[in-house]
């Protein structure tokens, strides 16, 4: 009994690792081909030199306030449009009227491509924190409400039927039946959306912007710094992991009861 949990251990560790295995595999790779000089240090540093430098922006407290600063705009405007999404969603799939008022207005303006209004936004808005805001919640409101309405009307008229067969009033039916099985679709746009986050305040940082991880990179290409380019491509591509971590770990808590 006690090899078979040991076994079951050794198991769950090694799943662990195995996501890990191609990144470090890579990363070895990129510090032989500069450590033996296939590739100038200058064009392509190493991953100690950039480690090096992230440490020595942390030290300085450059890189912390930076990174504060984009969290900061990343999680408002998720928050801010992943709302609106959700109750836009949420109410068109549940009510025919609303669906025939609001959807066809929302999916007019969802096929407009949200970076496409940079120009606009910096006119009306500025260069300022709402303007960021802003588009990081209008990339994140689509993809939210898109799969939450889906979800809702694809939800299968015959557990509808059931809930009805019990009796059950349309709160209990919306909350035991409704929202249940359109949680699954619900998630995947909440991971979506976690993923257009991070790629329109990459846009919106780099465009116009004093402080942010995307201000440290158009910052140092003016002065030809491919460290601190690369710490901060690398710096997003690990944001991005751990919100796609996060959003994983959401649909393990709350679809449990699949199982």
């Amino acid at each position: 009994m006690d090899n078979t949990i040991i076994l079951k251990k050794i198991n769950f560790s090694f799943r662990k690792i195995i996501p890990w295995i191609i990144p470090i595999v890579i990363i070895l790779f990129w510090q032989l081909i500069v450590s033996v000089g296939w590739v100038s240090a200058t064009i392509l540093p190493s991953p100690w030199d950039v480690l090096k430098d992230g440490a020595e922006l942390t030290v300085s407290g450059e890189l912390p306030k930076n990174m504060g600063i984009s969290l900061y705009r990343a999680t408002v405007g998720f928050v801010i449009g992943g709302s609106i999404g959700f109750v836009l969603g949420f109410i068109n799939g549940l009510s025919k009227i609303a669906r025939l008022a609001f959807d066809s207005t929302v999916q007019m303006l969802r096929n407009i491509p949200h970076l496409a209004l940079i120009p606009l936004v910096i006119l009306l808005m500025g260069i300022g924190e709402p303007a960021k805001i802003f588009l990081v919640a209008i990339g994140c409101m689509f993809p939210i409400y898109i799969n939450t309405y889906h979800g809702i009307i694809s939800v299968d008229q015959k557990i509808i039927e059931m809930g009805h067969a019990y009796g059950l009033k349309q709160s209990a039916m919306i909350r035991k039946i409704v929202f249940p099985a359109a949680l699954p679709t619900i998630l995947m746009g909440f991971r979506y959306a976690l993923g257009v986050m991070w790629t329109t305040l990459i846009v919106a940082e780099t465009i116009s912007s004093s402080s942010g991880i995307g201000y440290m990179a158009t910052n140092a290409e003016q002065f030809m710094d491919m460290k601190t380019i690369i710490l901060c491509i690398l710096i997003y591509a690990l944001l991005g992991k751990l919100s796609d971590y996060i959003a994983k770990n959401f649909e393990i808590i709350f679809l449990e009861w699949r199982g």
